[in-house]
């Protein structure tokens, strides 16, 4: 038993018994890191040599090309979604699609996106028609789509590809996915596609203007130009002639637009929204729904199948958006992007 002068002595010794554990406590989550790093580190190197040269090797890449594109690449510890063992989990995707929209459809980047676009529709014109003719896609999607994933080209893409591939591919929600883009990415470089310079890619591993991923390349991009490649790193004509490309591989549907705002009418149900109630467009009109410009819905488009889509909900802007909508999801698997894609287009014209 401990009088009351001892009691508080005592428990002034044990508050400063316990900071001090604390602190060293605090210290032991650093060092074991920074001890699993290394050792993940090592378990890296491994996988590349027994697992990810083998598999590029029954691909088809050669030695030297596998030496060339990871000469340097370690783990790149600052990618969301990394399963790190013994660490704290990150928390969903980063991308500026998946967060609240109000950003993402600043005045500032709709107007900027739209002005330069408009001077390029003069500019690249004849390119545009070409594409158009080819592939149904209106340049006005071409372009949108072009300004959203890289600014026109202006865009700098900072990481190196092969680095965010094998760490994704590695340490990733998604090992299996990155794994077979990284084999990709070695395919592009193993035939000549493009050099190791220009192997920079998003945090996510896509390339070039267009924002590919490797396996995409391989099977989407498109000589626009006629010199007989596909660059989508240098030209503006490749870079829409792919755009293109992956666009009507995956539905587009010429003739049709994307969309239309409209305004909701209080009597028609909220629970209609989605693809799953999809009917004619005249269907829409006959229940009041009209387009906000006080236009008419096209006459090509009334007998066509169209959607309700209400991004923020019932009191939100509204939209009855078509098929080529989901193939402009196809891109970017977000509503908000096939949105911003559709609306700058528009206001293009």
């Amino acid at each position: 038993m401990f009088d009351g002068a001892i009691l508080g002595f005592g428990g002034s010794m044990l508050k400063t018994m316990i900071c001090v554990c604390l602190l060293w406590l605090a210290l032991l989550p650093t060092d074991a890191a920074a001890q699993d790093r290394a050792a993940i580190a090592q378990d890296f190197q491994v996988w590349l040599a027994q697992t990810i040269w083998p598999k590029a090797q029954a691909s088809g890449v050669d030695r030297d090309t596998f030496e060339t594109a990871m000469a340097g690449v370690a783990i790149n510890w600052d990618l969301p979604d990394l399963v790190i063992p013994n660490a704290p989990q990150g928390g969903g995707d980063t991308q500026a699609e998946f967060r609240p929209p109000a950003r993402y459809f600043a005045p500032s980047s709709v107007n900027t996106a739209t002005n330069i676009g408009r001077s390029l529709l003069s500019s690249h014109a004849r390119t545009l028609a070409q594409v158009e003719r080819n592939t149904g896609v209106p340049a006005r999607i071409l372009l949108s789509i072009w300004g959203r994933e890289s600014s026109y080209g202006r865009a700098k893409i900072p990481h190196d590809a092969f680095e965010i591939l094998a760490t994704k591919g590695f340490l990733s929600t998604r090992a299996d996915y990155f794994t077979d883009e990284l084999i990709a990415a070695f395919l592009i470089l193993d035939k000549g596609f493009a050099t190791r310079r220009q192997m920079r890619s998003s945090w996510a591993g896509a390339l070039g203007q267009p924002q590919f991923m490797p396996s995409n390349y391989l099977t989407y991009a498109t000589d626009g130009d006629g010199d007989e490649r596909a660059d989508i790193w240098g030209s503006d004509a490749d870079t829409l002639a792919s755009i293109g490309a992956y666009l009507q591989s995956h539905g587009w549907r010429a003739g049709r637009d994307w969309g239309f705002e409209v305004t909701l009418p209080r009597a028609v149900s909220c629970a209609l929204e989605g693809p799953d109630n999809a009917r004619a467009i005249s269907a829409w009109a006959d229940m009041g729904i009209n387009r906000v410009n006080g236009k008419p819905f096209p006459a090509t488009e009334l007998r066509e199948d169209g959607f309700l889509l209400l991004p923020a909900g019932r009191f939100g802007p509204a939209f009855v958006v078509t098929s080529n909508f989901s193939v402009l999801k196809s891109y970017n698997e977000s509503d908000a992007y096939a949105l911003f894609v559709g609306h700058v287009g528009d206001r293009m014209q």
